[in-house]
Parts: C-alpha cells; structure tokens; sequence
C-alpha cells in the first residue's frame, strides 16, 4: 500500500509561475502534479487570487468564462489553501506589485515563494520564507 509522502511546506506561487504551469507543457507542469498530489501546499490570498483570475481573462488565453470557471474550480482551488492576510506587508520589494505575495507567504507561514521575478528573486529571503524559482523547488523531488 502507497503511503503519501509528506508535502515539504507551504509554496506561494507568484502568478506568472501559477499560469505557466497550468498551460505551458514542460518542466513547469511537473509543479501542478506537485500540488495536486500533496508534495507541496500552495497558497492563495485573495489578492493572489485576483491578480491570476484577471490574467486568465487576458485576450492571448482565449479562455471563455466557462474554461476559467473550470480551471478554477478543478485544478486550483480543490488543491490550494486560501488565507488571509494577517501582515499587511507594503514597500518591501522593489516591485510593489510583488508585495501581495510575500504578504501571502507570511501571512500563510509559507516556506517558499516560487517565482521567475527578478524582484523578487533578488531578495532571496524575506523572514523565514525563501524566494526561489520554479526549477529549484522542482529539484527538490
């Protein structure tokens, strides 16, 4: 009998990284089998959640409501924690867009954020959570 293995820790992932992983065949797919099979705990804030549902609104996706409806509702939200933000955390990152997702990752006491933004990149840690790309949390299995 399979016993589950145990998930590393809690993974905001920045939007871009989210969407890559849902739609572009490759490496990143390997991050929607970690989630969907308990190998990590991904996590959305509201204003995480917003930002990635308006990007799936983007002409270049051709999503009709009806594919982003399903999308949402079965390969994001059955697997993904959503939290509150409890540390309204502003004018961290050089990048004040990238704040909403260190203000997750606190709030959610993540381990990681996972991300391909510069910004943020850069910083590498912030707190106890680290800042890492996609490529490292997958060498991580």
């Amino acid at each position: 009998m399979g016993k589950k293995e145990k998930a590393i820790g809690k993974v905001v992932l920045d939007t871009n990284k989210l969407v890559s992983a849902l739609f572009f065949k490759g490496g990143l797919a390997g991050i929607v089998d970690l989630w969907k099979n308990g190998r990590i705990i991904s996590v959305l804030s509201k204003e995480t959640f917003a930002e990635f549902k308006s990007v799936l609104e983007y002409p270049k996706f051709s999503l009709t409501r009806q594919e982003i409806k399903v999308i949402i509702e079965e390969e994001v939200l059955p697997y993904f924690e959503v939290i509150e933000i409890a540390d309204n955390i502003k004018g961290i990152c050089r990048d004040v867009d990238d704040d909403k997702f260190i203000a997750c990752a606190v709030s959610a006491s993540a381990d990681f954020i996972v991300t391909g933004d510069k910004d943020l990149l850069d910083m590498g840690k912030f707190r106890s959570v680290k800042i890492i790309s996609a490529s490292v949390l997958l060498k991580m299995f």
